[in-house]
């Protein structure tokens, strides 16, 4: 069993940052890759971000290529979405999630466990 806790969402205005962190427990952190999804009110869930369990190989949806930073610090057990110059179409639950393997996809099937989710809400 893997627990994930995410934080660090919250509201902010257009064009403001925000960095969400996820600290992860119950399996050895440094074999798995992370990814990081979202869902907005009344969609799917999309992949914003991924990356491989060493940290060398980071994948990100276009819509925040350039914007969003993934990253992750094995030694805490922890991984990061920093999010720069948001939008309002940002607004969405952002979950972290664990990878099958140690290089991670973008396809939400290929993850298996799921944390809580935390709210990030971008205002116009």
């Amino acid at each position: 069993q893997v627990q994930l806790v995410e934080s660090g969402g919250g509201l902010v205005q257009a064009g403001g940052s925000l960095r969400l962190s996820c600290a992860a427990s119950g399996r050895a952190f440094s074999s798995y890759a992370m990814g990081w999804f979202r869902q907005a009110p009344g969609k799917e869930r999309d992949f914003v971000a991924a990356i491989s369990s060493s940290g060398g190989i980071t994948y990100y949806a276009d819509s925040v290529k350039g914007r969003f930073t993934i990253s992750r610090d094995n030694a805490k057990n922890t991984v990061y979405l920093q999010m720069n110059s948001l939008k309002p179409e940002d607004t969405a639950v952002y979950y972290c999630t664990t990878h099958r393997a140690t290089v991670p996809g973008t396809d939400p099937y290929e993850y298996d466990y799921w944390g809580q989710g935390t709210h990030v809400t971008v205002s116009s």
